[in-house]
Order: structure tokens, then C-alpha cells, then sequence
């Protein structure tokens, strides 16, 4: 309208050729000569007619088939403009790929164009159910770039949030993110609402009638019977069926990981998350309760949470064989096991910071967790009783590569002489029944004497293993003197002069 009243300005006022107004303002004469004939209030335009489709009408009836059938999977199993497009040429569409992109988004604005982006407002009673989900974020730990896996928790009355970061999305990472959440908001509400992950739910089975049943996970259900908590799966790309918490994702994002995070290690990170979480609930008003802050209300809600004492044992447990070499495989890493066990089936029980070994109920080994890949966690106690029956195996045995460093100082003064290695052997062996650190301390001290022997070294291993009792502090009464001696040197003198009589 207002390049319209322009043209009639010039022409019908300034009195300007058409030639001069479509020159002046990048105008063809034609389209100058109708606006200044036009008269109307609102410019009239000419529907355009639709176009002839000759190669994708004969396939547009199973393009609207495929598109009905998508619309009710889940958003990530929907098949793109481009899998259509495909799936079109092997039928034999000749037509390219334009048209169908058209097609599709035509359709996708024509059926049921809102009805998708509807939802029904959700309220919750205090104390009665909480959110759970997962998100992947990037910090630097240690000085290098790590992708980690938050954990998220959101009471859902109060809107409190809980958030803690692991190496992985495993489910012994996932009992232990419940057992850090209700050990610091003070209890365990009544429902747990979550996605359907594979460490949650282990099916999800279509029922015609009954709908969407799910087979829950039986180690997850053991984590929800310790705590009484009747857990909910949402329905399959339902989002908004657990909305509170699929936002606290992206605004946990943008508050607490943009910029990037630098900590030492995970307890530093976790740490300070919790803080931001306290400090963001106590600064904010809470969404419904304006008057409040978001923390007043968790007080009065975690007053109504129900109270915990024993925490949930949540490790995952797998059966594995030892290997020739003592090794065991668990999770693309290796740990050892004592020499006896080797050929035998043992239950391995991970958890987040250490792997359990079990023959049985008796545990056999402890380690670490190491969460990288290809890495070998060897402890020489395992290896003694093979390293005994062959001693050559010391030099570039893998176990005995990193020994403290004085058992390495007495290794280096012990081969250089004949039968060392026996020698050393033996020293190692102190270790099978004493321990290393009793050994590591004996060798410390052979070295601080200058005496480097395997007879000095067992005889301050055994010293060192059975102490002599020590006195006691207090004399007892029955030891005390009743009287005080006095010194008298001419006593000596009496003794001499009596002895020289004789």
C-alpha cells in the first residue's frame, strides 16, 4: 500500500511519466499503470492455480499413507522429507526431490495444524512425585575437555532442582544420582516420573486396548522397593508429561555450563552445582506461589517427604571368567583377581567409584573404577603366589612395573648381585602375609641402615607385624616404694674394707 500511494503520488500530483516513475523506482511500467488505476481499499490479489504435479500425483495418496503412519511414532522414528523422498524412487517416482519436500510441508500445515502443540496443565501435591532425565554437557576436569552425563532431579510441588554430574548414563550411575538426591533434599516423595531409557525400563509393549505397558528394569524396581517409590514411565516422546524437568535441561544448560566449567575433578564439580541450585532456588520466586521463593516452598514440602535410613546397595552385577593371566573383563577395562581363581566363573559388581569381585559371597578383590577404556589394574598381592613358582617372570611382569619406591631401591640392589631375583622374591612374598605397607616401611628402613639383606629386611618385616607390648604407663600400687632410698657412697667403702679381711 504505501509503494501504491507513492506511484499516485507522483503521477497524479508531481505529474511524472509512467517512463520516469518505473525508472526512479525500479518499477515495470505494467505494474506502475495498474497502481495508478487502482482505487481499491485493499489491494486484490489473483489466486494463483495450483500447479500440475504429472510425477508426484500418481504417488501423493502413499505419501499421505507413510505421513498418517509417522504421525503417530515417536518423534525420533518419523521418517524426514529426505527418507520419503527415497522410499518414493524405489516405488518409482522419477520426480525430484523439491516436490515431495513441498508435498510434506503442505501436508504438515493443513492436518490438524495446532493440535500438536496443545497440552493440559499438570498440578501436584506436596511431597507427592518427582522428575528425572539426563542431559550431556562438556566442562574441563583436570585440565582436559570431558562430555559428562548430569543427572536432574525436580520435585515437581516445589520446583526444587538437584542436579550432579557422572562420567556415563549407566544404571549404577543413575542409584547413585537417587541416593545423592534424597540424601540432600531431606527425603523420597511418593512417585518417580521418568523417560523410558533401557536402564529404567527393559520393554515397552503395545496393548490395543490396555495401551502402553512396560516392563520395568528388576534391578531399578529393587532401587524403587528400598524406597517405597512407585515409579511412572512416561508415554513414548510425551515430553510433556514430565515438562518441568525436560526445561530445568536447558535452562541448567544456560545457567550453570555457559561458559564452559573448569573444576579439578567430579566432587569439586558436584559441589558447586549443589551450591548454584540453593543459591537459584532461594533467589527466585516460585512460578505459581509468586509471593514465595522457590525455596520457602521446598521447606515446607521436604517436611512432608518421607524420611530414609539405610541407603540402596546400587551396584550392577555381571558374571565373568578369569582369565590365564588373573584378569577379569569389565567394561572394556581389566582388573586382576587372586592366582587361585583363575578358570573360575565370579560376579562382578560395579558401582560408580570401585569394582567388587565375588566368589560366591566372599569378595575376592577390590579395585578402583577406572571409566576410560583399555586400561590394566593389577594388585601384586594377586600374582605372589605365580611369581613363587616362576621368578622369572619379575623383570617385565606387568604387576611389578610400578612398586613404591623403596621396595623399587632394594629390587635395584638386590640384582645386581647373584640370585637376586630369588632374592627379591622372597622379599615380595613378606607381602602375602604382612602386607605392602609393612614391607614398603621395612625396606625404608633397611635402606636408611645401609644394610640391604633379605635376613634384615624379614627380620623388620616380622618386627614391624608383631610389635613388643609396650609398658605400661602408670607403675601399679603394689610397685611403688615405701620408702625413698638415700645414697650413701660410704657404703661402698664399708664393702671394700670387709672384703680385704677376709
Amino acid at each position: 500500500m504505501e509503494t501504491i500511494a507513492k506511484v499516485r503520488i507522483r503521477y497524479h500530483r508531481d505529474n511524472e511519466s509512467i517512463s520516469r516513475i518505473a525508472r526512479k523506482m525500479n518499477l515495470s511500467r505494467v505494474t506502475v499503470r495498474k497502481y495508478v488505476d487502482y482505487d481499491e481499499d485493499v489491494p486484490k490479489y489473483s489466486k494463483r492455480k495450483p500447479r500440475p504435479r504429472p510425477q508426484l500425483g500418481a504417488f501423493e495418496e502413499t505419501l499421505q499413507q507413510w505421513l498418517e503412519t509417522d504421525a503417530h511414532l515417536p518423534r525420533k522414528q518419523k521418517r524426514t522429507a529426505r527418507r520419503l523422498f527415497e522410499g518414493l524412487q524405489k516405488a518409482g517416482y522419477q520426480g525430484a526431490y523439491d516436490s515431495v519436500q513441498r508435498w510434506v510441508r503442505a501436508w504438515k500445515t493443513t492436518v490438524r495444524p495446532g493440535l500438536h502443540k496443545a497440552f493440559i496443565p499438570l498440578s501436584f501435591r506436596p511431597g507427592e512425585a518427582y522428575q528425572f532425565d539426563w542431559s550431556s554437557e562438556t566442562v574441563i576436569l583436570g585440565g582436559v575437555t570431558t562430555a559428562i552425563k548430569v543427572a536432574h532431579f525436580r520435585l515437581t510441588y516445589s520446583r526444587m532442582s538437584f542436579v550432579r554430574a557422572y562420567p556415563r548414563e549407566t544404571q549404577e550411575m543413575v542409584f547413585a544420582a537417587h541416593q545423592a538426591a534424597f540424601l540432600v533434599l531431606g527425603g523420597v516423595p511418593e512417585r518417580g516420573i521418568y523417560d523410558n531409557p533401557k536402564t529404567i525400563v527393559d520393554v515397552v509393549l503395545n496393548r490395543p486396548i490396555k495401551g502402553k505397558e512396560r516392563t520395568f528394569n528388576h534391578r531399578f524396581l529393587a532401587l524403587m522397593n528400598h524406597y517405597l517409590i512407585r515409579p511412572t514411565a512416561c508415554t513414548v516422546a510425551a515430553g510433556w508429561e514430565k515438562g518441568q524437568v525436560e526445561n530445568q535441561v536447558g535452562n541448567i544448560r544456560e545457567w550453570f555450563f555457559t561458559p564452559i566449567l573448569r573444576f579439578d575433578n567430579f566432587d569439586q564439580l558436584n559441589a558447586w552445582l549443589w551450591e548454584r541450585c540453593q543459591e537459584r532456588a532461594q533467589a527466585h520466586a516460585h512460578p505459581e506461589q509468586k509471593e514465595r521463593t522457590i525455596w520457602d516452598v521446598f521447606q515446607e514440602e521436604k517436611a512432608l517427604l518421607r524420611p530414609f535410613q539405610a541407603t540402596f546397595d546400587g551396584y550392577v552385577e555381571d558374571r565373568v571368567r578369569v582369565q590365564s593371566t588373573c584378569l577379569i573383563s569389565v567394561d572394556r577395562n581389566h582388573y586382576s583377581v587372586p592366582a587361585e581363581w583363575v578358570g573360575q566363573w565370579v560376579r562382578v559388581r560395579r558401582y560408580v567409584d570401585r569394582i567388587l569381585v565375588l566368589m560366591e559371597s566372599a569378595v575376592i578383590a577390590t579395585h578402583p573404577r577406572y571409566m576410560g577404556r583399555n586400561k590394566t589394574t593389577t594388585d601384586i598381592l594377586h600374582y605372589l603366589n605365580v611369581l613363587e613358582r616362576k621368578p622369572g617372570a619379575l623383570r617385565n611382569g606387568l604387576p611389578f612395573q610400578k612398586l613404591p619406591r623403596p621396595i623399587t631401591l632394594v629390587q635395584e640392589h638386590l640384582l645386581t648381585k647373584a640370585g637376586g631375583d630369588k632374592a627379591f622374591v622372597e622379599v615380595l612374598l613378606a607381602a602375602r602375609d604382612h602386607g605392602m605397607e609393612i614391607l614398603e616401611t621395612a625396606c625404608a628402613m633397611a635402606l636408611e641402615q645401609n644394610i640391604v639383606t633379605v635376613t634384615v629386611i624379614l627380620n623388620l618385616v616380622h618386627r614391624l607385624a608383631n610389635p613388643l607390648p609396650t609398658p605400661p604407663q602408670q607403675t601399679p600400687e603394689a610397685l611403688h616404694l615405701k620408702e625413698e632410698p638415700t645414697s650413701d657412697c660410704n657404703r661402698y667403702d664399708t664393702l671394700r674394707e670387709k672384703r680385704h679381711v677376709h
